[in-house]
């Protein structure tokens, strides 16, 4: 790819990028961890997987201003016309809006094309280990959900199979369950390696406001006649 094309993608993600848990540096981590995955693949056309990996989030302003909408469907329609308008031909257009479209951990229409596949694979590891837990739990800042929600009982709810969306509730959607859905070998090896970090984050998480709940109900009914 030459560095003027490479730089009008660039320039264009800019400009659409409001979101700090899908910022920037979330984008370019995207795109590295696509070369790293690519270099143990064969045939990879990396114009599309560049473009791709560039643009695949372009279409989060509109999902975050209107939830109805589905971001990577807004996304692959405004990188087929950004394209289509500077020149790129039709094919390539509707190769990097594939991938763009199929990129989403919640979509049923799973990746086709090895760029497509290694874009979902390249974006899912930045949901996986440490950077999994911290972009997750800035963005239930951003939208004012809670760390977790309470049992009826009144204790902490581990997350599983709540309907109140919360940290706890992502972690065992989404966090938890993202380490087997991977096309690439490679990604599927990163993942195992930042797998353990998660864990053990989630674990003590819960286990400190569990405790918190358990001994200051005990404490409190105490002191409450």
């Amino acid at each position: 790819m030459k560095q003027k094309t490479y730089s009008l993608l660039e320039n264009y993600m800019l400009s659409c990028m409001e979101d700090s848990a899908h910022d920037k540096e979330h984008i370019y981590r995207v795109l590295y961890n696509a070369l790293e995955i690519a270099k143990t693949e064969n045939n990879v056309d990396y114009d599309v997987l560049i473009a791709s990996c560039l643009l695949h989030d372009i279409g989060r302003k509109e999902q975050f201003e209107n939830p109805s909408l589905c971001h990577a469907m807004v996304g692959s329609e405004k990188a087929y016309h950004f394209l289509s308008e500077h020149g790129f031909n039709s094919d390539y257009a509707e190769q990097v809006k594939h991938c763009i479209q199929t990129h989403r951990f919640r979509k049923n229409a799973p990746p086709q094309s090895l760029e497509a596949k290694i874009l979902f694979d390249a974006d899912k590891l930045d949901a996986t280990g440490a950077m999994g837990i911290a972009r997750t739990l800035i963005y239930k800042g951003i939208v004012s959900e809670p760390l977790y929600s309470l049992l009826p009982d009144g204790m902490v709810s581990t997350g599983e199979n709540d309907t109140t969306l919360s940290f706890f509730q992502e972690y065992k959607y989404k966090l938890e369950n993202v380490y087997s859905h991977f096309y690439t070998a490679r990604a599927t090896e990163i993942a195992k390696e930042r797998q353990r970090i998660a864990v053990n984050f989630y674990n003590c998480l819960y286990q400190e406001a569990n405790v918190s709940y358990q001994n200051g109900r005990d404490e409190l009914g105490k002191l409450i006649e």
